[in-house]
Protein backbone atom coordinates (compact mmCIF):
# COMPACT_ATOMS: atom_id res chain seq x y z
CA UNK A 1 0.00 0.00 0.00
CA UNK A 2 1.07 3.60 -0.68
CA UNK A 3 2.05 6.39 1.85
CA UNK A 4 -1.64 7.79 1.68
CA UNK A 5 -3.52 4.50 2.11
CA UNK A 6 -0.97 3.90 5.00
CA UNK A 7 -2.46 6.74 6.65
CA UNK A 8 -6.06 6.35 6.68
CA UNK A 9 -4.85 2.54 7.98
CA UNK A 10 -3.32 4.25 10.66
CA UNK A 11 -5.88 6.03 11.45
CA UNK A 12 -8.17 3.19 11.65
CA UNK A 13 -6.05 1.75 14.04
CA UNK A 14 -5.83 4.34 16.33
CA UNK A 15 -9.64 4.60 16.68
CA UNK A 16 -9.81 0.52 17.49
CA UNK A 17 -7.21 1.16 19.84
CA UNK A 18 -9.46 3.72 21.84
CA UNK A 19 -12.57 0.76 22.40
CA UNK A 20 -12.57 0.10 25.72
CA UNK A 21 -12.39 -3.75 26.02
CA UNK A 22 -11.21 -4.08 30.14
CA UNK A 23 -14.66 -4.83 31.17
CA UNK A 24 -16.16 -7.94 32.75
CA UNK A 25 -16.63 -10.50 32.03
CA UNK A 26 -12.97 -11.06 30.67
CA UNK A 27 -13.52 -14.12 29.04
CA UNK A 28 -16.12 -12.50 26.87
CA UNK A 29 -14.15 -9.35 25.59
CA UNK A 30 -10.65 -10.66 25.67
CA UNK A 31 -10.88 -12.44 22.87
CA UNK A 32 -12.51 -9.91 20.84
CA UNK A 33 -9.98 -7.04 21.74
CA UNK A 34 -7.44 -9.87 20.57
CA UNK A 35 -9.17 -10.34 17.40
CA UNK A 36 -9.04 -6.90 16.73
CA UNK A 37 -5.73 -7.02 17.77
CA UNK A 38 -4.66 -9.17 15.30
CA UNK A 39 -4.38 -6.43 12.36
CA UNK A 40 -5.37 -6.84 8.65
CA UNK A 41 -5.52 -4.63 5.59
CA UNK A 42 -8.54 -2.50 7.11
CA UNK A 43 -9.61 -2.22 3.51
CA UNK A 44 -13.54 -2.02 4.40
CA UNK A 45 -13.40 0.71 6.85
CA UNK A 46 -10.25 2.42 4.77
CA UNK A 47 -13.09 2.51 2.54
CA UNK A 48 -15.94 3.86 4.03
CA UNK A 49 -13.98 6.58 5.56
CA UNK A 50 -12.53 7.29 1.65
CA UNK A 51 -16.33 7.03 0.31
CA UNK A 52 -17.20 9.69 3.00
CA UNK A 53 -14.44 12.13 2.57
CA UNK A 54 -15.35 12.36 -1.22
CA UNK A 55 -18.36 13.89 -0.69
CA UNK A 56 -18.09 15.50 2.96
CA UNK A 57 -14.31 16.94 3.46
CA UNK A 58 -14.19 15.65 6.90
CA UNK A 59 -15.21 12.44 7.73
CA UNK A 60 -14.71 12.77 11.69
CA UNK A 61 -18.65 11.88 11.63
CA UNK A 62 -18.30 8.47 9.99
CA UNK A 63 -15.40 7.07 12.15
CA UNK A 64 -18.08 4.97 14.54
CA UNK A 65 -19.69 3.48 11.31
CA UNK A 66 -16.14 2.86 9.98
CA UNK A 67 -16.01 0.85 13.14
CA UNK A 68 -18.98 -1.07 12.86
CA UNK A 69 -18.23 -2.71 9.78
CA UNK A 70 -14.66 -3.22 10.98
CA UNK A 71 -16.32 -4.94 14.18
CA UNK A 72 -18.50 -6.98 11.98
CA UNK A 73 -15.70 -8.46 9.73
CA UNK A 74 -13.90 -9.50 12.94
CA UNK A 75 -17.02 -11.22 14.13
CA UNK A 76 -17.67 -13.10 10.52
CA UNK A 77 -14.02 -14.17 11.05
CA UNK A 78 -14.24 -16.17 14.49
CA UNK A 79 -17.03 -17.78 13.35
CA UNK A 80 -15.43 -18.59 10.07
CA UNK A 81 -12.78 -20.05 11.57
CA UNK A 82 -14.85 -22.42 13.47
CA UNK A 83 -16.70 -23.93 10.72
CA UNK A 84 -13.18 -24.24 8.58
CA UNK A 85 -11.68 -25.17 11.87
CA UNK A 86 -8.53 -22.83 10.83
CA UNK A 87 -5.81 -23.20 13.56
CA UNK A 88 -4.13 -19.89 12.90
CA UNK A 89 -5.20 -16.25 11.89
CA UNK A 90 -3.07 -13.71 10.80
CA UNK A 91 -0.21 -16.01 12.25
CA UNK A 92 -1.24 -15.93 15.51
CA UNK A 93 -3.86 -19.00 17.30
CA UNK A 94 -7.53 -18.48 16.38
CA UNK A 95 -9.79 -17.53 18.97
CA UNK A 96 -11.55 -20.97 19.23
CA UNK A 97 -7.84 -22.72 19.46
CA UNK A 98 -6.66 -19.83 21.99
CA UNK A 99 -9.66 -20.05 24.26
CA UNK A 100 -12.71 -22.99 23.15
CA UNK A 101 -15.55 -23.10 20.24
CA UNK A 102 -18.38 -21.69 23.05
CA UNK A 103 -15.85 -18.82 24.25
CA UNK A 104 -15.59 -18.32 20.49
CA UNK A 105 -19.41 -18.42 19.62
CA UNK A 106 -20.21 -15.81 22.16
CA UNK A 107 -17.43 -13.39 21.79
CA UNK A 108 -18.41 -13.51 17.82
CA UNK A 109 -22.26 -12.80 18.94
CA UNK A 110 -21.06 -9.95 21.24
CA UNK A 111 -19.17 -8.36 18.74
CA UNK A 112 -22.07 -8.23 15.88
CA UNK A 113 -24.18 -6.48 18.80
CA UNK A 114 -21.23 -3.79 19.29
CA UNK A 115 -21.23 -3.39 15.32
CA UNK A 116 -24.96 -2.66 15.39
CA UNK A 117 -23.98 -0.15 19.20
CA UNK A 118 -21.19 1.62 16.85
CA UNK A 119 -23.28 1.80 13.57
CA UNK A 120 -26.39 3.75 16.13
CA UNK A 121 -24.12 6.49 16.91
CA UNK A 122 -24.71 7.73 13.61
CA UNK A 123 -27.39 10.71 13.71
CA UNK A 124 -27.73 11.50 10.47
CA UNK A 125 -31.11 11.77 8.83
CA UNK A 126 -30.58 8.65 6.70
CA UNK A 127 -29.73 6.70 9.59
CA UNK A 128 -32.81 3.52 8.77
CA UNK A 129 -31.61 3.70 5.47
CA UNK A 130 -28.11 3.34 6.64
CA UNK A 131 -29.19 0.44 8.91
CA UNK A 132 -31.23 -1.17 6.35
CA UNK A 133 -28.15 -1.68 4.34
CA UNK A 134 -26.28 -2.75 7.01
CA UNK A 135 -28.68 -5.68 8.08
CA UNK A 136 -29.35 -6.85 4.08
CA UNK A 137 -25.49 -6.83 3.60
CA UNK A 138 -25.32 -9.25 7.20
CA UNK A 139 -27.85 -11.26 5.92
CA UNK A 140 -26.06 -11.57 2.74
CA UNK A 141 -22.79 -12.57 4.13
CA UNK A 142 -24.82 -15.31 5.70
CA UNK A 143 -26.32 -16.75 3.06
CA UNK A 144 -22.60 -16.48 1.11
CA UNK A 145 -21.40 -18.46 4.01
CA UNK A 146 -24.05 -20.79 3.38
CA UNK A 147 -23.51 -21.52 -0.09
CA UNK A 148 -19.59 -22.17 0.55
CA UNK A 149 -20.12 -24.97 2.66
CA UNK A 150 -23.06 -26.30 0.82
CA UNK A 151 -20.19 -26.14 -2.24
CA UNK A 152 -17.74 -28.40 0.18
CA UNK A 153 -19.43 -31.30 -0.43
CA UNK A 154 -20.78 -31.05 -4.22
CA UNK A 155 -18.49 -31.86 -7.42
CA UNK A 156 -20.83 -30.10 -9.91
CA UNK A 157 -20.36 -26.35 -8.81
CA UNK A 158 -20.80 -23.91 -11.49
CA UNK A 159 -18.67 -21.33 -12.16
CA UNK A 160 -21.42 -18.76 -12.50
CA UNK A 161 -22.24 -20.38 -8.68
CA UNK A 162 -19.47 -19.47 -7.31
CA UNK A 163 -19.00 -15.72 -8.18
CA UNK A 164 -22.26 -15.45 -6.64
CA UNK A 165 -21.01 -16.75 -3.26
CA UNK A 166 -18.30 -15.18 -3.51
CA UNK A 167 -20.46 -11.97 -4.17
CA UNK A 168 -22.08 -12.29 -1.12
CA UNK A 169 -19.89 -13.43 1.30
CA UNK A 170 -16.88 -10.66 0.54
CA UNK A 171 -17.82 -8.23 -2.35
CA UNK A 172 -20.99 -6.95 -0.64
CA UNK A 173 -19.68 -5.69 2.72
CA UNK A 174 -17.32 -3.68 0.91
CA UNK A 175 -19.87 -2.92 -1.54
CA UNK A 176 -21.60 -1.80 1.55
CA UNK A 177 -18.83 -0.19 2.89
CA UNK A 178 -18.77 2.42 0.27
CA UNK A 179 -22.38 3.17 0.03
CA UNK A 180 -22.63 3.89 3.61
CA UNK A 181 -19.18 6.15 3.79
CA UNK A 182 -20.93 7.58 0.50
CA UNK A 183 -24.50 8.39 1.72
CA UNK A 184 -22.98 9.76 5.37
CA UNK A 185 -21.26 11.96 3.63
CA UNK A 186 -24.03 13.62 1.35
CA UNK A 187 -23.45 11.44 -1.95
CA UNK A 188 -26.64 11.01 -4.13
CA UNK A 189 -28.38 8.10 -4.63
CA UNK A 190 -26.45 8.15 -8.45
CA UNK A 191 -23.38 8.49 -6.99
CA UNK A 192 -23.46 6.47 -3.54
CA UNK A 193 -25.15 3.38 -5.94
CA UNK A 194 -21.81 4.10 -8.55
CA UNK A 195 -19.38 3.11 -5.23
CA UNK A 196 -21.33 0.19 -4.41
CA UNK A 197 -21.06 -1.01 -7.84
CA UNK A 198 -17.43 -0.22 -7.69
CA UNK A 199 -17.02 -2.17 -4.32
CA UNK A 200 -19.12 -5.66 -5.98
CA UNK A 201 -16.56 -5.69 -9.07
CA UNK A 202 -13.21 -4.70 -6.84
CA UNK A 203 -14.51 -7.37 -3.98
CA UNK A 204 -14.99 -10.30 -7.01
CA UNK A 205 -11.29 -9.04 -8.31
CA UNK A 206 -10.01 -9.48 -4.60
CA UNK A 207 -11.11 -12.98 -4.20
CA UNK A 208 -10.09 -13.90 -7.59
CA UNK A 209 -6.40 -12.91 -6.66
CA UNK A 210 -6.89 -14.74 -3.48
CA UNK A 211 -7.47 -17.78 -5.20
CA UNK A 212 -4.55 -16.78 -7.44
CA UNK A 213 -2.40 -16.20 -4.84
CA UNK A 214 -2.97 -19.55 -2.87
CA UNK A 215 -1.70 -21.27 -5.55
CA UNK A 216 0.95 -19.13 -7.40
CA UNK A 217 1.62 -16.54 -4.62
CA UNK A 218 5.40 -16.39 -3.34
CA UNK A 219 5.32 -18.18 0.34
CA UNK A 220 8.21 -15.29 1.38
CA UNK A 221 5.33 -12.44 0.84
CA UNK A 222 2.29 -14.46 0.81
CA UNK A 223 2.46 -14.70 4.25
CA UNK A 224 1.34 -18.74 4.92
CA UNK A 225 2.02 -22.02 3.38
CA UNK A 226 1.33 -21.81 -0.46
CA UNK A 227 -1.55 -24.89 -1.44
CA UNK A 228 -3.38 -24.47 1.80
CA UNK A 229 -7.04 -24.18 -0.25
CA UNK A 230 -5.66 -27.40 -2.89
CA UNK A 231 -4.86 -29.21 0.60
CA UNK A 232 -8.36 -28.75 1.81
CA UNK A 233 -10.45 -29.04 -1.35
CA UNK A 234 -11.66 -25.83 -1.10
CA UNK A 235 -13.90 -24.69 -4.23
CA UNK A 236 -11.75 -21.67 -5.70
CA UNK A 237 -12.39 -21.06 -8.99
CA UNK A 238 -9.30 -22.65 -10.21
CA UNK A 239 -10.46 -26.01 -8.89
CA UNK A 240 -14.54 -25.18 -9.99
CA UNK A 241 -12.95 -24.53 -13.71
CA UNK A 242 -10.76 -27.93 -13.22
CA UNK A 243 -13.57 -29.79 -12.22
CA UNK A 244 -15.86 -28.74 -15.30
CA UNK A 245 -12.95 -28.51 -17.84
CA UNK A 246 -10.38 -31.60 -17.27
CA UNK A 247 -10.94 -34.90 -18.95
CA UNK A 248 -9.96 -38.74 -19.17
CA UNK A 249 -7.05 -39.81 -16.79
CA UNK A 250 -6.27 -36.05 -15.44
CA UNK A 251 -10.09 -36.02 -14.16
CA UNK A 252 -9.54 -39.43 -12.41
CA UNK A 253 -6.50 -38.27 -11.11
CA UNK A 254 -7.76 -34.69 -9.97
CA UNK A 255 -10.62 -36.79 -8.18
CA UNK A 256 -8.38 -39.31 -6.58
CA UNK A 257 -6.31 -36.52 -5.19
CA UNK A 258 -9.71 -34.71 -3.55
CA UNK A 259 -10.72 -38.30 -2.25
CA UNK A 260 -7.51 -38.72 -0.49
CA UNK A 261 -7.73 -38.03 3.42
CA UNK A 262 -4.12 -38.75 3.64
CA UNK A 263 -1.26 -37.83 1.73
CA UNK A 264 2.16 -35.72 1.16
CA UNK A 265 1.31 -32.04 1.11
CA UNK A 266 3.90 -31.22 -1.93
CA UNK A 267 3.28 -34.22 -3.82
CA UNK A 268 -0.67 -33.00 -4.10
CA UNK A 269 0.12 -29.21 -4.66
CA UNK A 270 2.35 -29.71 -7.38
CA UNK A 271 0.04 -32.93 -8.97
CA UNK A 272 -3.03 -30.74 -8.86
CA UNK A 273 -1.17 -27.04 -9.78
CA UNK A 274 0.01 -28.88 -13.07
CA UNK A 275 -3.64 -30.02 -13.96
CA UNK A 276 -4.10 -26.16 -13.67
CA UNK A 277 -1.45 -25.38 -15.72
CA UNK A 278 -2.76 -27.89 -18.84
CA UNK A 279 -5.56 -26.09 -18.40
CA UNK A 280 -4.41 -22.07 -18.37
CA UNK A 281 -6.27 -21.80 -15.54
CA UNK A 282 -4.17 -19.17 -14.12
CA UNK A 283 -4.78 -16.63 -17.71
CA UNK A 284 -8.21 -17.30 -17.28
CA UNK A 285 -8.72 -16.77 -13.71
CA UNK A 286 -6.55 -13.51 -14.51
CA UNK A 287 -8.28 -12.81 -17.21
CA UNK A 288 -11.76 -12.25 -15.06
CA UNK A 289 -10.25 -10.64 -12.41
CA UNK A 290 -8.89 -7.67 -14.58
CA UNK A 291 -12.34 -7.71 -16.31
CA UNK A 292 -13.97 -7.04 -12.78
CA UNK A 293 -11.21 -4.38 -11.93
CA UNK A 294 -11.92 -2.64 -15.25
CA UNK A 295 -15.59 -2.92 -14.23
CA UNK A 296 -15.14 -1.31 -11.03
CA UNK A 297 -12.99 1.43 -12.40
CA UNK A 298 -15.83 2.34 -14.89
CA UNK A 299 -17.60 2.67 -12.10
CA UNK A 300 -15.59 4.39 -10.25
CA UNK A 301 -14.92 7.26 -13.30
CA UNK A 302 -18.98 8.19 -13.19
CA UNK A 303 -17.55 10.10 -9.78
CA UNK A 304 -17.34 13.55 -10.58
CA UNK A 305 -15.03 14.82 -7.43
CA UNK A 306 -12.03 16.17 -7.48
CA UNK A 307 -11.40 15.00 -3.86
CA UNK A 308 -8.02 13.61 -3.16
CA UNK A 309 -9.77 10.72 -0.78
CA UNK A 310 -11.17 9.49 -4.82
CA UNK A 311 -7.23 9.53 -5.65
CA UNK A 312 -6.67 7.15 -2.37
CA UNK A 313 -9.56 5.40 -3.34
CA UNK A 314 -8.29 4.40 -7.32
CA UNK A 315 -4.90 3.94 -5.69
CA UNK A 316 -6.14 1.20 -3.43
CA UNK A 317 -8.22 -0.34 -6.24
CA UNK A 318 -4.47 -0.62 -8.04
CA UNK A 319 -3.13 -1.83 -4.91
CA UNK A 320 -5.18 -4.93 -4.15
CA UNK A 321 -4.94 -5.89 -7.33
CA UNK A 322 -1.05 -5.97 -7.39
CA UNK A 323 -0.45 -7.30 -3.97
CA UNK A 324 1.02 -10.35 -3.17
CA UNK A 325 -0.32 -10.92 0.00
Amino acid sequence: MNKDIKLWQKEIENEIDKLNWEIEPKNLYAPIEYTLALGGKRIRPICLLLANHIFSGDHSKAINLALAIEVFHNFTLLHDDIMDKADMRRGKPTVHIKWNENTSILSGDGMLIKAYQLLAEYKGENFREILDLFSQTALEVCEGQQYDMEFENRSDVKEEEYIEMIRLKTAVLLAASLKIGALSGGATATEAQALYDFGINIGLAFQLKDDLLDVYGDEATFGKNIGGDICCNKKTYLLINALNGVEGAEKEKLNSWIAKERFDRAEKVEAVTNIYNQLNLKEKTEKVMNDYYQKAIKSLDNIQNDSFALKVLYDLAGSLMQRES
